[in-house]
């Protein structure tokens, strides 16, 4: 009974390992090339997906770059790029952007933006109305709203950012943007902004989580922070869904690649560790 009772055990062992290899076998043989371009809020997720992917799926090469959303569906619709990283659906109209006919939208993360200031600001709550003076040029000095006697400094994204289009419809309630002005500087991508924000004194801007560091101040916007339980509670209103825009016949390499990204393993895991929210939270 013994010795059959341990032909079991090895039996068993034995087909846990050859379903092993059989899966590994499998997944290795998914050959082929993604390249990925558009929005660089998103590159985080994007660049740490790409290297998960890549150890189980060895022989696809996978490649992102990010100058911005608009980029993404622009480069899809080139020819140039399989997905195109957007922090809104292209296949849609949206305020300054008509829609990218024969697109198809994948929603693959929950992006919660918030307003930074420089960490030598003494200011960590702003109102709606006194971003909007701020970001327009009308406020220009901290003490109007609460902080020390210093001009303040505004950066800003440039024309063609999710993370722009984001901010300026939920945060600022559309509200204009200045455009010049020697407190004005305007940057190209999130991580422009970061360093912007980070070594600029008296400097205020807008990010998504995934760039926020310690060297600024990520404000609560009419006395709510933008964490996640407060954009899960809908206390919190500044974020987006970022999206994967594909063709409508995305290769097999690109399909299995957003699958991963959608994946529950990759959403509670990694994704969540870069700030990002899975798009399943969201009810």
């Amino acid at each position: 009974m013994k010795w059959f009772k341990k032909l079991a055990v090895v039996t068993l062992a034995a087909a846990f390992t050859l379903s092993a290899v059989t899966s590994a076998g499998a997944a290795s043989k998914l050959s082929g090339k993604v390249v990925i371009n558009g929005s660089s809020a998103l590159l985080p997720l994007t660049l740490q997906a790409a290297n998960e992917f890549k150890k189980l799926h060895p022989k696809v090469k996978i490649s992102a770059s990010a100058a911005g959303s608009v980029t993404g569906p622009q480069a899809v619709r080139k020819g140039i790029a399989d997905i195109g990283a957007c922090d809104w659906d292209a296949s849609t109209d949206v305020p300054g952007f008509k829609k990218f006919t024969g697109q198809v939208a994948n929603k693959v993360a929950v992006i919660p933006f918030a307003a930074v200031v420089n960490s030598n600001v003494k200011v960590d709550n702003l109102t709606t109305k006194q971003l909007q003076d701020i970001f327009s040029g009308k406020v220009t000095n901290w003490k109007d709203v609460g902080g020390s006697d210093a001009e303040i400094v505004v950066v800003n994204r440039s024309f063609g950012s999710g993370t722009r289009v984001n901010f300026q419809l939920k945060a600022l309630k559309g509200s204009d943007f200045m455009s010049k002005g020697s407190n004005y500087k305007e940057v190209k991508s999130s991580g422009d902004m970061k360093t912007a924000v980070e070594s600029t004194p008296n400097a205020i801007g807008y990010m998504d989580l995934a760039y926020v560091t310690s060297k600024m101040t990520a404000l609560k916007i009419d006395g709510v922070a933008p964490t996640e339980a407060n954009v899960i509670n809908k206390k919190y209103d500044v974020w987006s869904y970022g999206y994967y825009m594909t063709s409508e016949k995305p290769s097999d390499a690109t399909k299995e690649f957003i699958k991963y990204v959608q994946s529950a393993k990759f959403q509670n895991g990694s994704l969540k560790k870069l700030k990002f929210i899975p798009i399943s939270a969201m009810k």
